[in-house]
């Protein structure tokens, strides 16, 4: 293919100067839906890119955890109102880098610059106690400080509201941040960066640097400098970090998920089939709380199954700019190719594979990374199709003979994101929400969508199950208690 030489070229951010990579070398973003349209180049950064920005940092730190918390504040509300000014071209450049739909595209946009001026309400909330004393002479309270430098490494799913998640409880407490994006959607994450330079951040307090995991990982969360990292990923990925990190490092993992939706025999099977629909196969399956199981009691099985498989096969896919796409394409050739490998595992492993699983390449598809939905039937629970994240569009049906099956199969998975139960039973509904093994249980609804001020995250190999994203338990994360023992002189 020939080169476009009309295409941007971006840069990393360090110290408040946007700058190229030590080595002077580029990677290209490409359209997921046709991979012959560059996106942009941008630096193929090394070690010493991130020593660079760690050292900015680390200087830029006592100056920014010594500004005033309105300060800070009106930085964050600034960038918010900045993103909302240019959403239109941000939702249709996400679009074009990601694949998604537009319609979730600007939403994701819209609800990045609501997290912004959420933590920069919060942050200025963030305060210790006063504790009661034996000594009538010593005032006992804590302080709740800023760690220092945040390392915040995110993926391409959401490449601007997850970034958005760290990054502004990280700023609006009082710590700087070193950011590297997924290199498969670097542009929409400049942007983020681009609008909180512009707000008026100082020099150094975030940095912005793209380029290879593998090369740039290691740097990342051993600098010296480091006091956090916050990571959303693959689990393979985080159990690295986590093993990595010095032993003064806090971590903030968020990783995969094999997440269960329960239909019971007295569920509304067509508000059953739109949240399979909805959680499994809206993000073109690519969401870490996706609905990849559905586990469904004999009595309403083929039912569902016949309803579920009617409205998989009418979906449109298509590219994600195109107002009557339902599903977009796959992020990457790597994803295309995950995906149809396990539709050939479940084929192999005896799942009956009811629609959808195959490439879609005529026409104007050929150039891009679509799928067509897929839905397998006769599924059992200890097959890798129901055990391992895909992070495709391909839903599992497993069948139950009650509800006590169901809920064991539910919870026998190492993951625990997010499940959902569609039921009128209020008493079964209640038992599923204690006895679940998720952090996010819902009733009724799909297992995606999440509110930015409600704690967001997982348990068992979802989560290192220590801090908490999103919402006001996002803040424990990002700041650290001292205690404080002040006497009184006599």
């Amino acid at each position: 293919m020939k080169i476009d030489t009309a295409v941007q070229t971006f840069k990393n951010l360090i110290n408040g100067e946007w700058t190229e990579s030590a080595s002077g070398e580029t990677f290209e973003s490409v359209n997921p839906a046709d991979a012959r349209d560059i996106v942009g180049r941008f630096q193929a950064s090394s070690a010493d890119d991130v020593n660079r920005a760690m050292e900015a940092a680390d200087r830029a730190f006592p100056l920014w955890k010594a500004t005033p918390p309105t300060r800070r504040a009106e930085i964050l509300y600034r960038a918010a109102d900045l993103l909302e000014a240019d959403l239109d071209q941000y939702a249709e450049e996400l679009t074009r880098e990601e694949g998604k739909t537009l319609a979730s595209s600007r939403m994701e946009v819209r609800r990045s610059a609501q997290t912004l001026r959420y933590y920069a309400s919060e942050g200025l909330n963030a305060a210790g106690e006063t504790l009661p004393s034996d000594d009538a002479s010593t005032f006992v309270y804590t302080r709740r400080e800023p760690l220092g430098v945040i390392s915040v490494i995110t993926p391409w799913n959401f490449p601007i509201s997850i970034p958005a998640r760290k990054i502004a409880p990280a700023l609006a407490l009082g710590n700087t941040v070193v950011f590297k994006p997924a290199s498969d959607t670097p542009l929409i994450a400049c942007r983020l960066a681009d609008a909180l330079h512009r707000a008026g951040l100082p020099a150094g307090v975030l940095n912005f640097v793209t380029g290879s995991a593998s090369k740039l990982g290691t740097p990342l969360v051993t600098h010296p400098a480091v006091r956090g990292v916050t990571f959303t990923g693959s689990t393979s990925a985080g159990e690295q970090i986590h093993r990595s990190v010095r032993l003064s490092t806090r971590v903030q993992l968020e990783l995969g998920g094999k997440n269960p939706l329960i239909v019971l025999e007295d569920a509304d099977l067509d508000l059953a089939v739109d949240l399979a629909i909805k959680a499994g196969f809206e993000l073109t399956g690519q969401a870490c709380t996706g609905t990849s199981r559905v586990i469904v009691l004999d009595a309403v099985h083929d039912a569902f199954v016949e309803k579920l498989a009617a409205r998989t096969a009418a979906l449109k896919v298509g590219n994600g700019m195109e107002k009557d796409t339902d599903i977009g394409p796959l992020a990457n050739e790597s994803q295309l190719r995950t995906v149809l490998d396990y539709v050939s595992i479940g084929a192999a492993e005896g799942a009956r594979l009811v629609c959808g699983g195959t490439r879609i390449t005529e026409g104007h598809y050929a150039y891009g990374y679509f799928v067509k939905p897929a839905v397998f039937t006769e599924v059992t629970p200890q097959m890798r199709i129901a055990q391992e994240e895909i992070f495709g569009p391909v839903i599992s049906v497993i069948r139950v003979h009650d509800f006590s099956e169901a809920m064991a199969v539910a919870n026998d998975v190492p993951y625990g994101l997010s499940a959902s139960i569609c039921t009128r039973d209020m008493d079964r509904a209640q038992y599923f929400l204690e006895h679940i093994q998720t952090g996010i249980a819902k009733v009724n609804r799909p297992t995606t969508g999440v509110a930015y001020n409600a704690p967001f995250g997982g348990v068992k190999m979802s989560s290192t199950a220590t801090f908490r994203e999103s919402g006001r338990a996002a803040l424990e994360f990002y700041t650290q208690t001292k205690t404080v023992y002040y006497g009184f002189a006599k």
